[in-house]
């Protein structure tokens, strides 16, 4: 049946991470030059719990291969919150061969800043090898994570997820005193 094949198939995107990027493991923010307009450059790590469920095919991907799940995470760590999205997937799991795309909506608190965004994966499978490539969405952050910019790396050991968020945040504008005449 397609969809199981295809339920399988999101089975392994979910657990890519075993050999595709490697977390440095770093938890602490790293802040880049923090004057006025500049950009705070931050790591952010921690783990994730993830469902996936079959969803009904729509218009678009009625009488397709192309199978369509919702998305339901949990983050924990550096972020706290969680993510709800859609993801589509195709291909020959059978064969090694496949590719999914998902957007997810990241609702919670990272470092201490509360906001949502949003996160654009697109992914590929080809003989046994994976190529993952998660990033925030331009224009998608909102709340004290407006203007966010960055990467995801997720990695899965032992049946564990956890991801790596590389990303850019403005520094709030200092207020400078100004000299009184």
């Amino acid at each position: 049946m397609i969809l199981s094949r295809l339920a399988r198939c999101t089975l392994v995107w979910m657990s890519l991470g075993a050999g595709l990027h490697a977390s440095s493991g770093a938890e602490t923010p790293a802040a880049s030059n923090q004057q006025k307009g500049q950009v705070m450059t931050m790591h952010a790590a921690g783990t994730f719990d993830v469902k996936n469920s079959p969803l009904a095919a729509d218009d678009a991907t009625a009488c397709t291969s192309i199978g369509r799940f919702a998305l339901d995470k949990q983050y924990h760590g550096d972020l706290d919150g969680e993510g709800k999205g859609e993801m589509l997937g195709a291909g020959n799991l059978a064969a090694g061969a496949a590719g999914y795309v998902a957007t997810e909506q990241v609702t919670g608190t990272l470092h201490g800043r509360k906001g949502t965004f949003a996160l654009q994966h697109f992914g590929s499978m080809q003989q046994g090898k994976f190529d993952l490539n998660v990033k925030i969405v331009p224009g998608s952050g909102a709340g004290e994570l407006a203007d966010i910019t960055g990467q995801m790396t997720i990695t899965i050991t032992a049946g564990k997820h956890s991801y790596a968020l590389d990303y850019a945040l403005p520094t709030a504008p200092q207020v400078v005193p100004q000299p009184s005449h």
